[in-house]
């Protein structure tokens, strides 16, 4: 049985030095926790103590990390022995490349070894935690944390668990990820890729179509979403900014502009209309979170928030 509480600065285990596991070094010791990082390689791991510390460096010249470069790297451990990395560690985190075989081998090892009480994750883009586990010793305490890349810059990790998934290891890694000033995200059920990479595969699919029915150009179209609608984004997820944008709201948006995106939808072969039942759970969370008496001041914040952006763009960008 599990139990939610961790110590205040949790042992990580970073299985993998390449540009993740980096990264989730810069993010763990940089929150104060200790940080194995293990890769079968050793020769990787001086490029990956040297990659670390520039991350950092970067960090602090923008005034994002607490506490000096030199004292956040001696919490970072390198080690070619995966026994030694993984002893007395309270979470483990999985950074190998995505391949479900090679992925599949390295967590049985990792569960056999690491301690009972420890979470293990996976930060895999794509697969299903339980094509990942379900094969490995105490599957309970496993789970996917995935995170956008960099996480140091990115602060969302998805958590997602499989069917067998303790509760209890859900909380753990919630409130690991919370210390470490990262966002869990739950995922609430199992789909290939999650939410970050379905989103972001939404867009893709849609930008190459353009590109190669020579609608624009590939230039264009990073123009279009970098200093366009990346920009609004940047403040407000994609239903609020609709609900911003709309007379009446998120409601008022699908009932004017529900045909027409249902009509470029069935032109790429997709049949998912935004049905009266999915818009209304869609309105509720919003309503919830916004009155629609407070649209208008939101708004005016956001726009304001956009401006910052903009004028921070021209004093880096010129």
């Amino acid at each position: 049985m599990m139990t939610t509480d961790i110590p205040p600065l949790p042992t990580i285990a970073l299985i993998g030095a390449g540009t993740i596991g980096t990264a989730w070094a810069v993010v763990f010791a940089a929150a104060g926790m200790p940080v194995r990082l293990y890769d079968a390689e050793a020769s990787r791991l001086p490029a990956a103590q040297a990659m670390a510390r520039a991350r950092l460096s970067d960090l602090a010249a923008h005034g994002l990390i607490d506490g000096g470069v030199d004292d956040i790297m001696t919490r970072i451990t390198p080690s070619a022995d995966l026994e030694t990395a993984l002893a007395g560690a309270d979470h483990v985190q999985e950074n190998a490349p995505e391949d479900l075989d090679l992925k599949r081998d390295l967590l049985a090892r990792v569960a056999a070894i690491a301690p009972a009480g420890c979470t293990i994750a996976s930060s895999t883009s794509f697969i299903e935690p339980s094509r990942l586990f379900d094969h490995v010793k105490g599957r309970e305490r496993c789970l996917v944390l995935h995170p956008g890349n960099p996480p140091f810059l990115i602060r969302v990790v998805e958590v997602v668990p499989a069917p067998f998934t303790a509760p209890d290891a859900v909380a753990r890694c919630n409130v690991m990820l919370e210390q470490a000033a990262m966002a869990p995200i739950a995922v609430n059920k199992e789909v290939e890729g999650f939410v970050f990479n379905r989103l972001q595969g939404a867009l893709l699919r849609e930008a190459y179509c353009l590109v190669r029915d020579g609608v624009t150009t590939a230039t264009d179209i990073d123009r279009i979403v970098r200093d366009g609608m990346g920009i609004r984004l940047a403040v407000t997820g994609p239903f609020e900014n609709a609900d911003l944008n709309a007379q009446g709201g998120i409601e008022g948006h699908a009932k004017r502009m529900g045909p027409s995106y249902a009509r470029l939808g069935a032109e790429r072969g997709q049949n998912d209309p935004w049905t009266d039942e999915m818009v209304a759970t869609v309105a509720a969370e919003r309503r919830a979170a916004l009155p629609l008496d407070q649209k208008d001041t939101r708004a005016a914040w956001r726009d304001r928030a956009v401006m910052t952006i903009l004028r921070a763009r021209k004093d880096f960008l010129g």
